[in-house]
Formats: structure tokens, sequence, C-alpha cells
């Protein structure tokens, strides 16, 4: 606890199995709570290697309902333990847990209720071995958000990310895409709620086993973010209002 207030590290896992125990044994559990971790109908063992870490909360998906569907069943989980700051830290370790801390003190003193690990912040992101194209896409996709949904956030898409409840009691994120989609969906709900945005500088690594959505999936991940981006714009407009920002 910091202030007394729990924190609840969720990890949204598929496939995790050879990197589930590099990813727990980094979290700070001098401030750390519990863990839960949600295996979306992995094909490894990732459950087992959980179970054989100790993670006291293990949530299994009989079928796979995709990232965001996966995250979904992460904050209710966390709620439902009446975590007062949720940290969503994918098991692949291509996010550092050690950030955990400057993350967590930062909502602890009610200076942010929202923080981002960001790898554009400094030079995390090619030096971590980020392929170029995907760079190039992140640089693109933020630039347009950023311009129409008047914001300035170095990146919209990392998958560190730290949560004060409040957030996650006044946003329906439910309503959201069960695909990767919903991250940035869920930075857009944030944004129209009000809520203020803290980023930090996030290293990443970008290995064989850390998980990575091929190019076509990107595509399809590009065009999401660009509808979520003008349906932010109309229903911020009072033109149309969309159900995610009901």
């Amino acid at each position: 606890m910091i202030k007394g207030k729990k924190i609840i590290v969720v990890l949204p896992a598929y496939n995790a199995s050879k990197t589930l125990e590099k990813t727990y044994n980094e979290i700070p559990f001098d401030i750390v709570d519990e863990v839960i971790i949600v295996d979306d109908c992995s094909g490894d063992e990732t459950a087992l290697v959980a179970k054989k870490l100790g993670i006291k909360h293990i949530i299994q998906h009989e079928k796979n309902k995709g990232y965001g569907g996966n995250q979904k069943t992460c904050y209710t989980a966390a709620l439902n333990f009446d975590a007062d700051i949720v940290i969503m830290l994918h098991p692949d370790y291509q996010y550092t847990p050690k950030l955990i801390h400057s993350m967590a003190f930062l909502i602890a003193n009610e200076v942010y209720p929202v923080v981002i690990g960001s790898r554009i912040l400094g030079k995390g992101a090619l030096k971590g071995g980020m392929p170029m194209y995907k760079y190039i896409a992140n640089r693109g996709l933020t630039f347009f958000q950023n311009v129409l949904m008047n914001q300035k956030l170095s990146e919209y898409h990392s998958g560190f990310r730290a949560y004060d409840k409040s957030v996650l009691e006044m946003i329906n994120y439910n309503s959201n895409s069960d695909d990767f989609v919903f991250d940035n969906q869920f930075l857009a709900q944030i944004f129209y709620k009000g809520f203020e945005i803290a980023e930090i500088t996030c290293p990443t690594k970008y290995f064989e086993e850390a998980s990575s959505i091929n190019f076509k999936r990107s595509l399809q991940y590009g065009f999401g973010v660009i509808k979520t981006s003008f349906q932010y714009f109309l229903t911020k407009n009072n033109i149309y209002k969309f159900s995610i920002f009901k």
C-alpha cells in the first residue's frame, strides 16, 4: 500500500509462459498488495507457470476473448478485490515492472489519476528494437489524435498503464472493443470525462517471446484508432454522440 491505498497489478496474459516469471519477479511487492492474472485461453502453460509462482488470483477464460476482452476481466476483478490503484502490466516482459513505484506514487499522491509508460519519451522505442514501420505509424497516429482530440500525449499506444479506481468506476470500459483498439478507446474516454494523464519515460524490449501483432492486424488497429479519434471529435463537439462516450 501507499498512504493506505491498495495496489493491484493486473496481468492480461496470452501465451506468456516463457516471460511470466521474469515479469512477476520484478514486481515491487513492497508496495503491491495483490496480483491478478487473466489467462485468455492460452495454448501454452501460462496458467501452470502462474500457479508455480504462487499467484493467488488466476482467472482462466474458457474461450479467447481478445486483448480488450481480457482487460475487461482484469479491471472488473481488481475492483471486486477493492483496489484503489490498478496497474496494467503486460506479462510478456516488454515493459519493465520497475516503473510501478513511480506510476503508483503519482496516483497515490493525487498528482494524476492516470499514468502511462511512454516508449516515445526519450529513445526507448527504437533503442528497444521497435520495428521502424511501427515507430513511424505510432508517431503519425499520435500526431493525428493530438490534433483531432486537442491533447498533447507523446503516444496513445503504450500498454503499460496505471489507474486510480475512480477512473475505472466512471468509465464504461465494457462498451469498448474486445480487440487491440480497446486501449485507444479507453484513453479517448478518459479525456472525454476530463481526467488528466501523466506520462513517464519507459524503456521497452522487442524480442521473439514478446507479444506483437502482425502487419495486417496493425493496419486494422490503425484504422480503429482513426475511427475512435473521429468519434471523440464528433461527440466532444456535440455533433453526434457515440455509445462509448455515454
